[in-house]
């Protein structure tokens, strides 16, 4: 689920119209762009900042918004939501800190493994919730042995909220590949739970097929 609060608007609902005409627009009016950086920005903020920490979070964000400005004329107006673009940038950049992001992970399992707590709800509660205690601590160890392609996709789906179709555009992925994908980093998932003492018959959420 999204953070209280933190929903962003919907695209058409928003003055200026669906993404696609105003990222359209943006192509002879460039301060219209502002538009969808006010739209998406603190959602693309809050995913990186999840993956690699709220300081790193602040340049590759701005980074994103950049990196899209420059590509803006290359977006297909036809496709109205904006989101699956700028989550695909944003993990292309997340790319580049793969090291970063295994370690942060693997801090927050010592972290974590150290102090007293209790649970609340199951380990697979941890990708939607704050890294703590001591499923959640498993759930971090497990994520950072995933293979990156593994993890990208389940972490674009359960921090990003994009479904299967949208997973797909964002990471320029058949959806085939991305339901196999998610499949295997569920097993894998439920196998590092499972061997750390945290058994579940579920894996981090989104469960729901979106089609």
């Amino acid at each position: 689920m999204r953070d209280n609060g933190a929903a962003s608007v919907p695209a058409t609902a928003a003055s200026g119209g669906c993404d696609g005409s105003v990222i359209e627009r943006s192509w002879e009016t460039p301060d219209a762009f502002t538009v969808i950086f006010d739209r998406y920005a603190d959602d693309i903020h809050r995913y990186i900042a999840r993956r690699l920490g709220s300081d790193t979070a602040d340049d590759l964000m701005a980074e994103t918004f950049v990196i899209a400005f420059q590509r803006r004329r290359r977006y297909d107006p036809a496709i109205p939501h904006a989101r699956p673009w700028l989550y695909g940038i944003a993990t292309n950049l997340i790319g580049r800190h793969r090291r970063d992001e295994a370690r942060r992970l693997r801090a927050l399992l010592r972290a974590a493994s150290l102090a007293p707590g209790t649970e609340h709800g199951g380990p697979e509660d941890g990708v939607t919730e704050r890294l703590s205690g001591s499923s959640h601590s498993a759930l971090a160890g497990a994520l950072a042995g995933l293979p990156a392609r593994y993890r990208d996709v389940l972490l674009v789906i359960a921090w990003g909220e994009l479904d299967y179709a949208e997973a797909a555009q964002a990471l320029s992925v058949p959806v085939g590949t991305v339901r196999s994908r998610l499949h295997r980093a569920r097993t894998r998932l439920r196998k590092a739970l499972a061997a750390a003492g945290h058994p579940t018959s579920t894996t981090p959420q989104k469960e729901t097929d979106h089609g």
